[in-house]
């Protein structure tokens, strides 16, 4: 009698665990195909030597859904033009001091709120992380990287500012153009110079956002963008992509990335490579900040 109601009863229970069980990331079908397409045929510089970037995502706060995206084409993006190897990983022990030492980059991609929360230490991570960077190693924040770590001004600060809002949504048609004056700069010579217009959710930032103290690259213009509402900055400076020095180290921050489409735009993915062997000290380009 007792396994008459105890086999309907487990089946019920497995049939729980399956329905609340956390849903695999994944991209879209053909994202794969349309990276692959995309990326370049040679790296901008040969590697010094084998590279190794950490692509880490944790997030405590919203998940895009590109992420998955995200990976796929960092990985596809190393391996395709022999720039890097690309271990894609959450684990907080890549952040531990010593184990930090592997790699030759970290990229934030699309972490959120404190991407450390759950670490038996999380100080001890952020000090690891600040003084990789600092002692010359190569940091690469994508999309939400600047929604990150608010209880950390250190980090703010080497980001540049933390995001304040996305006044044009995913939806949104945005008018994003190259610096004046950096036309030809390496880092984002692939737009050689033109604007580009497309859907994609662009940021704008707070304190301690100031463009003047990093070498600007990309923005968005206002008036040719989509006319929207939630606009806070008075002076109408709307960053998307930088880069700067941070100790013996080197930022790279780009703030597209939200829409999937983003990590096979031709244009936008030659950028994200320009900046990570930047980040990685091969790509020896001119940064005056």
């Amino acid at each position: 009698m007792k396994s008459s109601i105890l086999l309907p009863l487990g089946l019920c229970l497995a049939a729980g665990l399956i329905a609340w069980a956390p849903k695999k990331e994944s991209p879209p079908d053909g994202a794969l195909e349309k990276i692959k397409a995309a990326i370049p045929d040679e790296a901008y510089a040969k590697p010094k030597k084998a590279r190794k970037i950490l692509v880490f995502s944790k997030t405590a706060g919203f998940r895009h859904a590109s992420i998955a995206t995200g990976k796929v084409a960092l990985t596809e993006l190393g391996k395709d033009t022999g720039a890097f190897e690309a271990v894609v990983s959450d684990d907080f022990s890549n952040f531990e001091p010593g184990k930090i030492d592997e790699f030759d980059a970290i990229v934030f991609l699309s972490t959120t709120q404190n991407a450390f929360k759950g670490a038996t230490d999380e100080k001890e991570l952020q000090d690891s992380l600040m003084a990789f960077i600092e002692g010359g190693k190569g940091f690469v924040g994508i999309h939400a990287a600047t929604d990150t770590f608010y209880n950390w001004p250190k980090y703010g600060e080497m980001m540049n500012g933390y995001f304040n809002g996305h006044p044009w949504g995913a939806g949104a048609q945005v008018h994003i153009y190259v610096e004046p004056g950096k036309e030809k700069h390496p880092l984002v010579a692939m737009f050689e110079g033109d604007p580009v217009e497309f859907k994609e959710e662009i940021y704008q930032f707070k304190d301690p956002y100031d463009s003047g103290k990093v070498e600007m690259l990309l923005r968005l213009n206002p008036e040719k963008s989509q006319k929207v509402g939630g606009m806070k900055r008075d002076d109408n400076d709307y960053g998307v992509a930088w880069a700067r020095h941070w100790g013996e180290g080197r930022v790279f921050y780009c703030s597209l990335g939200h829409n999937h489409d983003m990590y096979w735009h031709p244009k936008v993915l030659r950028h994200y490579l320009a900046g990570i062997q930047w980040a990685l000290g091969d790509y020896e380009v001119k940064v005056s900040k």
